[in-house]
């Protein structure tokens, strides 16, 4: 985005979500600082406008040069949003120069606070408006900057207009027409002839664009009164054919010599064009570009509102947060990631009641106002339509998606009695719904501030965690069931926190990657792992086979491949004896590019395994797509095998599905001597779990490995 020489290029902003579609209008930034420049652009693709097209130059120079191309460019300047202190430019000075090369363009003066009194001067001496950097952002900017450009369109209009003539009319004191001239012939379709002597309101037919009843003409009350007058606001004039365009009018009323009102006469002007500019800004203001939802700034006023009513009356509301689960390893391909959100917030304003408001307050988060609950259950009730509704399949383009979302719900005024603080105690509601195992719906309690602060600050603590070796490995045996041996290990990482001790992995692994700190926490993984297999080797012990797990973040990234190489070159580990595991959520993904990613990391000669299969939703075509060197039965399904037919069912399946694929499939979380006989029969590969050993330290890995030098039939490993 941001160039090392003066002219910096273009942006075309592109959007989903569009009132009106105007001819595209280009805005000239003069703007020599990257990090403002690419906030205003990261402002303007966050306003979602199709019809903008920004330009962006560095110096005045350059501004100048462009705004002399006027009129020979295919795209003309509209408007300019400029920093005053340019390289070759500076304060007061620079404004004048973009003013007298442009006069008709406006302006918008982005300035630091200290330079504030500069831009006051700037809008004194014909600057449109201005806004200090500190609050660039998309609401802000584009309202500032719809508002400009609306009040320069209808400038601009009315002298087109006055240029080539109002449209006139005029009338009796009886109230016939009396005159029309060229452009209101044009605008009533009318001709002259036709409506000469017919009555006002049969020619001039004015209705309100809000509710579309017709308005009186204020001519007739200017002939009565004899007065000036103007129609109200948002009228809409229809013509002859039923064409209908926005107008503004100004009556008055007709003397002769002796000062008697013999009539009236109206001059109105099509401002069609100026109020569709400002409905599309204002929309764009107010509505999530994507979604078409109500934006943050429109569900607070509502929820600021609802309160008070709410109050007023005693009543009670609630306010819901919702998190799509796992979006991130779902959202791979940018376009597959918006379809997804669009489809689900159509689902979840067809939960509501017309009187609630459903808002997308970014990213995978939705929050919905219910504005008026009898009961706490009620916002139970309507929790779990919505979960219902987000476990239905998307229709993707080569796939069905299935997704759950996590909910929390807070009260009024049980929960809070201000705005800020309902929606930070649904947010509480919603994590714990995710760290009770998603697509559930969790009331707030009291509790979850204090774990709310507890995440925040495990957050800040694993961000140092590396640095401070903090986090440590262990390594569970995985048997091949046939020969009793030790076919390869696991490596699993731990958090030993130096306050609250040993770290939930579950809840390690959560926060890693909603933070992003998965990426460097899965390469500290990966080398330690490989460095430790590396010094097993070297000490006289098996050369076992190392699986780690990865996630879909960490496989999405660019230099993901390359990191893995690299890792293997530092560390001399043999690539093939490398099992990297990931699980079906990265499959469910745009398969072009996951197929890529798998095959890079086989051309390195690393092995790939499916974690947690038979939880997904994976099918036997998926799997002959993909180079997939093993299926780990997921241990949730293991657990039941000897219990329930159908898990028993699930994993004689998988195991056939194996085999049939040519597929090494290692069931997980193996406890009992029943579920081992299980897999024994049915000829599973592989196993691990707390029957043969829990996970162990690097040295007590080591122990069990010289005491098992000679192969025999699978059993307990421990005691």
């Amino acid at each position: 985005m941001v160039g090392d020489h003066g002219r910096a290029g273009s942006t075309d902003i592109k959007s989903e979500t569009q009132v009106d579609k105007p001819a595209d209008v280009t805005i000239l930034l003069v703007e020599d600082d990257a990090r403002s420049a690419e906030s205003v652009q990261d402002a303007f693709l966050e306003s979602g406008d199709q019809s903008l097209r920004i330009e962006w130059v560095r110096s005045c120079a350059l501004a100048l040069e462009r705004l002399e191309a006027n009129g020979r460019q295919e795209f003309d300047v509209a408007a300019i949003v400029v920093d005053l202190f340019l390289p070759d430019s500076r304060g007061i000075d620079t404004f004048d120069r973009l003013f007298k090369a442009a006069p008709d363009v406006p302006i918008l003066v982005l300035c630091a606070p200290e330079d504030e009194d500069t831009a006051k001067l700037a809008v004194q001496r014909g600057a449109q408006d201005y806004l200090l950097k500190s609050h660039i952002g998309s609401y802000l900017l584009i309202k500032a900057l719809g508002s400009m450009m609306a009040r320069a369109a209808n400038t601009e209009a009315q002298l087109t207009q006055n240029s080539s003539g109002d449209a006139v009319i005029s009338i009796d004191t009886q109230g016939l027409v009396t005159y029309l001239n060229v452009v209101a012939e044009r605008l009533t379709g009318w001709t002259i002839g036709e409506a000469i002597g017919r009555p006002l309101e049969e020619v001039l037919r004015i209705i309100n664009a809000e509710s579309r009843a017709p308005m009186p003409s204020p001519m007739v009350k200017a002939a009565r009164q004899n007065g000036i007058l103007e129609l109200p606001p948002a009228c809409i004039l229809i013509r002859r054919d039923g064409a209908e365009s926005a107008v503004k009018d100004t009556a008055a009323s007709i003397h002769d010599r002796r000062g008697q009102v013999t009539g009236a006469v109206m001059m109105f002007h099509d401002v069609s064009t100026a109020r569709a500019l400002t409905l599309n800004w204002d929309y764009l203001a107010q509505h999530d570009s994507l979604t078409g939802l109500p934006n943050r700034a429109v569900f607070n006023d509502r929820l600021r509102q609802a309160i008070t009513m709410a109050e007023r009356q005693h009543t009670a509301l609630a306010v819901l947060t919702l998190g799509v689960d796992h979006f991130k390893d779902i959202n791979v391909s940018h376009l597959e990631g918006d379809r997804l959100l669009k489809s689900l917030a159509s689902r979840l304003s067809e939960c509501v009641r017309a009187s609630d408001t459903v808002s997308r307050h970014g990213g995978d988060k939705f929050t919905i106002l219910l504005s008026k609950v009898a009961h706490s259950q009620d916002a139970g009730i309507c929790a779990e339509k919505l979960l219902q509704a987000a476990r239905l399949p998307f229709a993707m383009a080569e796939q069905e998606l299935k997704v759950t979302m996590s909910v929390g719900v807070a009260i009024y005024p049980r929960d809070g009695t201000v705005a800020e603080t309902l929606l930070r105690n649904a947010d509480s509601a919603m994590y714990e719904a995710k760290d009770r195992g998603r697509d559930n719906c969790q009331f707030y309690r009291s509790d979850l501030n204090a774990r709310a602060t507890e995440r925040q600050s495990l957050e800040t603590g694993m961000r140092h965690a590396i640095q401070r070796h903090e986090f440590e490995l262990r390594y569970q045996p995985i048997m091949n069931l046939a020969t009793g041996s030790i076919a390869g290990v696991e490596a699993l990482i731990r958090w030993r926190h130096p306050v609250l001790g040993f770290v939930l992995p579950a809840q390690l692994i959560s926060i890693a990657e909603e933070s992003g700190l998965i990426l460097p926490i899965g390469q500290w993984v990966l080398r330690e792992a490989c460095t430790q297999a590396k010094a097993w080797h070297n000490a006289g012990l098996p050369l076992l086979r190392v699986s780690v797990n990865t996630s879909a973040i960490e496989m999405r990234s660019k230099e993901f491949v390359a990191g893995v190489a690299g890792i293997l070159a530092d560390t001399g580990f043999d690539s093939r004896r490398l099992e990297l595991e990931f699980t079906e959520a990265f499959l469910m993904q745009d398969s072009k590019s996951t197929v890529l990613v798998l095959r890079d990391l086989k051309e390195l000669g690393v092995q790939l395994a499916l974690d947690d299969f038979g939880t997904g939703y994976s099918s036997l075509g998926n799997m002959r797509r993909f180079p997939i060197d093993a299926l780990k039965v997921d241990q949730s399904i293991v657990r039941d095998l000897t219990t329930d037919a159908s898990a028993a069912a699930v994993v004689s399946a998988v195991i056939n599905m194996g085999s049939s694929l040519h597929l090494r499939v290692v069931a997980e979380g193996v406890e009992t001597r029943e579920q081992l006989s299980f897999l024994e029969q049915h000829d599973c590969a592989e196993a691990q779990g707390f029957y043969f050993s829990p996970p162990l330290v690097a040295e007590g890995l080591a122990e069990l490995l010289r005491r098992r030098r000679s192969p025999h039939r699978a059993s307990a490993l421990q005691g």
